[in-house]
């Protein structure tokens, strides 16, 4: 299976008695920005983290607790299987609560994208009925969903007409700060007509549909040209890496080669001859999305037409 339809999940939709196998794959790319590890200069080592109390020194992993503090310096302690036992288990099962237009859920809920696909041909046909229901009546569905233990709020809506249907874990309002709060400095006073009559003529001018390939990562494309450039001088320093008996090492050259193919500038130098393991280079998250207020009711992300 391409490493672009990997599944993440797979279980069930249900909607009241009818059931339809799915599986979900990440929309977000894995490897979408060039992460860097820290490097003593001097002695070419990685340099590391440690766990340390004052006066005490580098702490074991067996004495570390958790702790919640409940005031200033005092403090409640959780053991690791008082947080397991708070786990939900997972149900693999996408239940659809209620259904809503698309434009009463502010962009700023949304959270994480997953692709939604059925799960053999005998779960294909309901799934298109339910996708072309939920465009022909411009309505997303919501649901919960059970993931690592934690219970998601999530919304199901389709890509488009006759695509396919993308889920999209939702926060939860109490996890987001009170827009009210937060603007209250802003006055209330009305702006001059003329200078709102001028910025809605700019607004004008400027709008058209949305096209998210017009936009590129600028900052990203020249790290990236820099890696390759770099490659193709040979400057790379081999630096000691520990590594736990058995565990995998991927090469960094190796990494970094793949990260410039990824960004579509074609294949990379030849590598130069190895002095040495690499440190390698652990998949990026996406950097995350402008958030809008949630005060300011603008319309959602709508696929619906």
């Amino acid at each position: 299976m391409a490493e672009s339809a990997r599944t993440f999940w797979k279980g069930y939709l249900r909607l009241a008695l009818v059931s339809i196998p799915v599986r979900l794959v990440a929309a977000e790319k894995a490897e979408s920005e060039i992460r860097f590890h820290q490097v003593d200069r001097n002695s070419k080592q990685r340099i590391r983290y440690l766990k340390v109390a004052p006066g005490k020194g580098e702490v074991k992993k067996e004495d570390i607790v958790l702790g919640y503090e409940v005031e200033p310096g005092n403090y409640v302690f959780m053991e690791d299987d008082e947080l397991d036992s708070l786990k939900l288990s997972t149900r693999h099962t996408i239940d659809l609560l209620q259904f809503v237009d698309a434009e009463e859920i502010e962009p700023l809920y949304f959270n994480r994208p997953y692709y939604v696909l059925p799960d053999g041909e005998v779960a294909e046909e309901g799934y298109r009925v339910l996708r072309d229901a939920l465009w022909a009546k411009h309505k997303v569905g919501i649901g919960q969903l059970t993931l690592r233990g934690r219970e998601h709020l999530v919304a199901l809506f389709p890509m488009g007409e006759g695509q396919g249907l993308v889920l999209d874990t939702l926060r939860y309002d109490s996890e987001l700060k009170n827009a009210d709060d937060i603007f209250s400095a802003i006055g209330r006073e009305k702006p001059r007509e003329d200078m709102v009559q001028m910025a809605e003529d700019l607004i004008e001018r400027r709008s058209e549909p949305f096209d998210p390939a017009k936009f590129r990562n600028h900052y990203a494309e020249a790290l990236r040209e820099l890696v390759k450039a770099k490659l193709g001088r040979g400057e790379t320093v081999p630096v000691e890496e520990q590594v736990e008996p058995g565990a995998k090492v991927l090469d960094f050259m190796e990494a970094l080669k793949r990260s410039v193919a990824a960004s579509g500038g074609g294949e990379a130098p030849p590598e130069p001859p190895k002095k040495g393991k690499r440190a390698s280079a652990p998949p990026a998250k996406k950097p995350p999305a402008a958030k809008s207020s949630k005060a300011a009711k603008a319309p959602a992300r709508r696929r619906a037409g």
